[in-house]
């Protein structure tokens, strides 16, 4: 099955990205949770946080401050710099 995902910060020159391979396991995984500040978006992620620790991995929790913009550069790089995985929320 090919899947094709989108870049929803740029419709214009979508850019052509190959997917990473799924780690093998969650064990030793650090899996950052991000929280994109949309309502009830912290209810999913505070479930998934539960069944990822009981996959073996630690969970790392980040929000953004709004829901409106891309977040904020040093946000990026501090989630990018502590973590191997990273789950954004979307839910309303």
């Amino acid at each position: 099955m090919t899947r094709e995902l989108l870049d929803p910060t740029s419709e214009r020159s979508p850019l052509k990205r190959e997917r990473l391979a799924r780690p093998a396991s969650l064990s030793g995984q650090v899996v950052g949770l991000l929280d994109i500040h949309k309502p009830r978006g912290d209810i999913f992620l505070d479930q998934l946080e539960v069944l990822l620790a009981d996959a073996g991995a630690k969970v790392r929790r980040y929000q953004k401050p709004t829901f409106t913009k891309p977040a904020p550069v040093d946000l990026r790089h501090e989630i990018a710099t502590q973590c191997t995985l990273v789950i954004e929320a979307l839910a309303d």
